[in-house]
């Protein structure tokens, strides 16, 4: 039986049992992103959470409120990556069986793991709404409980004990930034921290190719996006949860978008700063900071998940290393005589840049007394350093070019 609203009760309810089977997530002050933003800013660790997510939450108490005769049918849920393991891991926990249909285009980490919890994996579609059509069909067919992902208010109720465990360790909270995909989180978390305290704001995070909620509000009901792109694989959604939409409209305070270039840097900083592999749905938050137009307050963000494949991960690094300058490829044209390399080679261990490939072109131009191609991907300290290279290799008569690196 759905709960008629996210009453207090509940709540409290829903953190007690929670508590059955989750890790303390406790808050983690962030020196960095508060010397950077000018406020109190701490992160609430849902990455180190048990299935590596915040939706074993709302999984777990969905499953709570559930009859026997519910849970014998076994259970069925469509999902990106966390809702299934979380769905898997509580659906282990109480012995039942559990299906999990999953869009073709999951991390296979992700897939792996909703397995090693007993789940059946069924691979479908290509974004999450078609998966979500797909277990309808299934568990009309097969006569089992459906556990919606997001738009279903006692998951909601489950993901909002993220707010209780948040106000009970930081009380004078004054911005609470949660990430949106379909709103579960977003919904929970914002009627539950306006209960304790109507004074803190409740800031919900999209993916700007994918800011499906916040088309909805503007337009006042739900909408469906045409199509959805973005790294942030776990909030690519289409279509906001129905059910939980009132809510959003009433205590959410405003949507804040971010862009996937954003969330690689923010991963660099979240593992060069706090050794944390946070996956880009999470780093929304981390990403919103920066949007907020405020001093002096202090903020939580919810970092709601870390399942990240490690071939995602290597090129989210690369990619963040070349947005931050940290990495760049130069191209220069050498007369194809001897001692050219050492010249240049020289240029760029004089000025402390680290070479890590060498490109050799020596049919660049049928004249090859007047150029051969040379192109050097290094590592430098960021833009400035970068940018002193350049200056050098233009002084030195070697018309330097940026060019695409290849690493």
């Amino acid at each position: 039986m759905e709960t008629e609203n996210l009453s207090l009760d509940k709540f409290e309810e829903a953190t007690e049992i929670v508590q059955k089977v989750t890790a303390p997530t406790k808050l983690v002050y962030s020196e960095y992103f508060s010397n950077q933003t000018g406020n109190k800013v701490y992160l609430k660790p849902e990455n180190m959470q048990y299935t590596g997510a915040y939706k074993l939450r709302g999984a777990y108490y969905k499953i709570s409120t559930l009859s026997d005769d519910e849970r014998a049918k076994g259970l069925i849920t469509a999902s990106a990556g966390n809702h299934a393991q979380g769905v898997a891991y509580a659906a282990k926990a109480y012995g039942c069986r559990a299906v999990i249909v999953m869009p073709t285009s999951t991390p296979l980490i992700k897939v792996n793991r909703t397995k090693s919890y007993g789940a059946e994996v069924v691979l479908f579609g290509d974004v999450y709404d078609e998966a979500y059509e797909h277990a309808c069909k299934l568990a009309k067919e097969q006569g089992l409980t459906f556990v919606h992902p997001f738009n279903d208010l006692d998951v909601a109720t489950g993901q909002g004990t993220i707010a209780m465990e948040i106000v009970k360790e930081l009380p004078t909270v004054d911005y609470i930034l949660v990430p949106i995909g379909g709103g579960g989180l977003a919904c929970g978390v914002s009627a539950l921290a306006k209960q304790l305290n109507p004074k803190i704001k409740v800031i919900g995070v999209e993916p700007e190719n994918a800011a499906c909620m916040k088309a909805s509000l503007e337009a006042g009901k739900v909408v469906t996006l045409p199509a959805v792109s973005t790294i942030a694989d776990g909030t690519a959604v289409k279509t906001p949860g129905d059910k939980i939409f009132p809510y959003i409209q009433q205590n959410i305070d405003d949507i804040i978008t971010v862009t996937d270039e954003e969330l690689i840097v923010c991963f660099l900083d979240m593992i060069e700063n706090h050794k944390m592999v946070v996956e880009n749905s999470g780093l929304l938050t981390v990403a919103a900071l920066k949007h907020l137009d405020v001093k002096g307050k202090k903020i939580v963000s919810i970092l709601s998940g870390g399942n990240m494949d490690v071939i995602t991960m290597s090129s989210v690094v690369q990619n963040g290393l070349i947005q931050r300058s940290r990495i760049f490829t130069v191209s220069v044209l050498l007369p194809d005589k001897p001692g050219q390399l050492l010249k240049v080679a020289g240029i760029i261990a004089e000025l402390g840049g680290n070479v890590i490939r060498l490109d050799h072109n020596q049919f660049v131009s049928i004249n090859r007394n007047a150029a051969v191609e040379l192109r050097i991907t290094m590592e430098a300290f960021g833009p400035e350093h970068k940018e002193e290279i350049l200056k050098a290799l233009e002084e030195a008569g070697l018309r330097p070019k940026i060019v695409k690196p290849q690493l």
